[in-house]
């Protein structure tokens, strides 16, 4: 049977606090350095900010606003005759087209041995089929 392995971690040892023993210092170097940085320049840290939040207001109105399209409300002369007939002409031809891809199906599942032609041919009958049924629901 397969070996257990038992690891014999420490609890209270975590993702985070591995880190924070491993690149502690660095994070407190870089830390001290910005506040350093805030400190030496505060009026720069400040304008950059305002700036920033003004850019922000700007752009939200402008290039990342989506206005609602109108919606378009065209009335359509509908023919109730001429569509129902063009449901049953459509409804019809998915019929034939169904049976014929049945039929070719039936006749590459029966052969033992399948050529390459063979199994891109049921291939694509197989996912126009899929189609097919995805039109009807």
């Amino acid at each position: 049977m397969w070996k257990r392995i038992h690891s014999n971690r420490d609890p209270r040892d975590t993702l985070y606090s591995e880190l924070r023993k491993e690149f502690g210092d660095y994070f407190f170097i870089a830390g001290n350095a910005g506040k350093r940085l805030a400190v030496a320049y505060p009026r720069f840290f400040f304008g950059c900010m305002i700036f920033l939040m003004a850019l922000s207001l700007v752009l939200s109105f402008t290039v990342f606003r989506h206005p609602d399209k109108a919606k378009i409300t065209a009335v359509k002369k509908v023919n109730p005759v001429e569509d129902g007939f063009n449901q049953i002409m459509q409804a019809t031809g998915n019929i034939r087209e169904t049976m014929r891809l049945k039929k070719m199906v039936d006749s590459l599942t029966a052969k033992k041995q399948l050529s390459r032609e063979d199994s891109t041919l049921l291939d694509s009958a197989l996912d126009r089929l899929s189609r097919i049924h995805q039109t009807l629901k």
